[in-house]
């Protein structure tokens, strides 16, 4: 989720890289500013985030920070004008905006299972529990923020460099294979040997801090240090594979593409533009049609069009841009929902205001005087003539689910988490509550109506991906415990909402005290089977028990009331929490 960094260029870290080490040591003093050092996070770190801790108020005293061992490595060579940045950076750090917030103090943000760790090469996995179905022959990738060096100015979770956590499944067994995505941001900061190009979403605390960051990014460039043309995103985000390809993506930047080795490992093949056709970013959720095999995405920011629709051919092929003038005002639009004809994107009380950081601010805040709106559009529109936009009040959504048609296509109906306290959407995330919401919009007469599917705290819902875009009866989402953590996984029964708009949870996986997972990924047994039930298949996810400090990948059957286990695997080294997954199974790995 390193959105926005394209258009705006706060802080970033100093100079300390990250791997972990099995014993925890105090707290180090901060190091001088003119070495480079190698920061060593413990593997299991001292567990400061709890239930308790984590719903404190801000009054609150903060948890302990997590324990660090400094280790000191040769100084590499520095020019003099990068020894000068990163001096001006450390007082940056220290004097004018230090992480006096919560949500953006590295000590809280990395503590538990955020912390980062090191690449790991593919690494045979234990199976201590059931057999791995032969379906899930293939590879699930999961993608999250891990930063390559470790912070000491503002941080918040979304900032991180992305991380690829990829499990290969083969006849029964498993191996586990964790690796950096190859960004040109990663691969310029590890030659240095300290950060660059700096983080968006924590550094824009006034506008002293906001001029001197900038001040020093501008000072960066005209030394050289790097080239904004070649992309400062993380890619950190999640997963797509269209067009035989696979892609790491972030809605900063371009998306990378993947290749799997025969062994496991992951390779990143550079960025990607589709023959110069895609201009600097593109959204981290692309909607892939199962049928036709086209990709549908956008990009947004701060100047107009504040956003453009395009699509993919099954060739992977990229089409004309669509400019959407009519989003009068820049929105946070990370996510959008598509079926048989349409597109329909959210526009929500989240949104960019680069004025904000005047008044000390952040550019990305809410404005709980708008009224968010649904647009609908074609999806093969030449433009935007065809845009109709629906005020839906209240209704303020980061992820969809899934959207089809009803009524020969009079209708158009949505499912998405509506967050209910979207204030708290970026400084606490652990007072988030979204309510799993279903939304019909009549096209013709213009009236809207919703009610909610669920009154759990429920987010990173997911469907069978063969039901994209066409009416589909269960979801499977996280449960929030509180967020950004998943203490389990739900399935709905949507269909259960129609007759009397009853609680639509028809089943249940709980991880047990001390355990969090992820977003749960739905994958069909027989998905080449037109007659096979929408729920049979297995929802997988990785699992971290925060009282080992070990981490599992879990098989549950989705047909069960219970999400029954089927199979266990023993994780070599624990993965860190993370964003969006993506299965790919092995014919297409054989195609990429």
């Amino acid at each position: 989720m390193d959105s926005l960094s394209s258009s705006f260029l706060p802080t970033f870290s100093p100079p300390n890289s990250t791997s972990s080490h099995p014993s925890p040591s105090p707290p180090p003093p901060r190091p001088s500013t003119f070495r480079v050092f190698s920061v060593r996070i413990e593997e299991k770190p001292q567990t400061v985030t709890t239930r308790s801790t984590t719903k404190r108020s801000n009054n609150q005293e903060r948890p302990t920070p997590p324990s660090v061992n400094i280790e000191k490595k040769p100084v590499a060579d520095q020019s003099l004008p990068a020894t000068i940045f990163n001096a001006f950076d450390d007082i940056i750090n220290k004097f004018i905006d230090p992480p006096s917030r919560v949500s953006v103090d590295p000590r809280h943000v990395l503590s538990d299972n955020f912390s980062p760790v090191d690449e790991l090469p593919p690494t045979d996995c234990e199976v201590i529990q059931g057999t791995l179905p032969s379906c899930l022959d293939g590879a699930y990738f999961r993608n999250g923020p891990n930063p390559q060096y470790l912070p000491r100015g503002p941080y918040h979770l979304f900032d991180g460099d992305g991380m690829l956590h990829a499990i290969r499944i083969s006849k029964g067994k498993a191996t586990l294979c964790s690796r950096f995505v190859k960004t040109y941001k990663y691969n310029i900061e590890k030659d240095a040997g300290f950060p660059i190009i700096p983080n968006v979403f924590s550094g824009f605390n006034g506008i002293a801090a906001s001029a001197a960051r900038m001040a020093v990014t501008a000072g960066r460039f005209f030394a050289g240090q790097f080239d904004p043309t070649k992309g400062i995103g993380s890619a950190n985000t999640s997963l797509a594979f269209f067009g035989n390809k696979l892609y790491a993506l972030g809605e900063s930047d371009l998306p990378y593409a993947l290749k799997l080795a025969p062994n496991g490992d992951i390779i990143t093949l550079g960025r990607h533009d589709f023959d110069g056709k895609l201009f600097m970013s593109m959204t981290a959720h692309p909607k892939i049609d199962p049928v036709t095999k086209e990709a549908f995405a956008f990009r947004y920011g701060p100047m107009p069009p504040f956003l453009t629709f395009f699509r993919f051919n099954e060739n992977g092929e990229k089409q004309a841009d669509v400019p959407i003038f009519s989003m009068t005002n820049p929105s946070f639009l990370h996510d959008f929902a598509l079926t048989k004809n349409y597109a329909i994107f959210p526009e929500i009380q989240i949104g960019m205001s680069p004025m904000e950081m005047i008044g000390g601010g952040s550019p990305v805040s809410t404005d709980p005087g708008k009224v968010p709106r649904l647009g609908v559009i074609p999806r093969y529109a030449k433009d935007e003539s065809e845009m109709k936009w629906f005020e839906v009040l209240g209704f303020n959504i980061i992820h969809a689910i899934n959207a089809w048609e009803e009524d020969d296509g009079d209708t158009v109906v949505m499912v998405a988490p509506n967050i209910l306290s979207v204030e708290h959407t970026l400084e606490r995330m652990d007072l988030i509550h979204a309510s799993v919401e279903k939304v019909r919009i009549n096209l013709k007469t213009g009236m809207v109506s919703r009610h909610p599917l669920s009154t759990r705290n429920l987010d990173f819902g997911v469907i069978n991906p063969g039901f994209v875009g066409v009416k589909n009866r269960y979801v499977y989402c996280g449960v929030g415990d509180p967020m950004p953590k998943i203490s389990g996984v739900v399935k709905l029964d949507v269909s259960l909402a129609e007759v009397d708009r009853r609680e639509c949870i028809v089943g249940s996986r709980m991880f047990g005290p001390g355990c969090y997972g992820g977003e749960p990924f739905f994958v069909a047994r027989e998905p080449d089977n037109p007659n096979a039930d929408e729920d049979d298949g297995y929802i997988i996810s990785y699992v971290h028990d925060e009282n080992t400090g070990e981490s599992r990948f879990l098989a549950m059957d989705a047909k069960t009331p219970t999400l029954e286990i089927v199979a266990t695997v023993k994780l070599p080294r624990r993965v860190p929490y993370g964003f969006h997954g993506l299965f790919v199974r092995e014919s297409d790995i054989n195609r990429m």
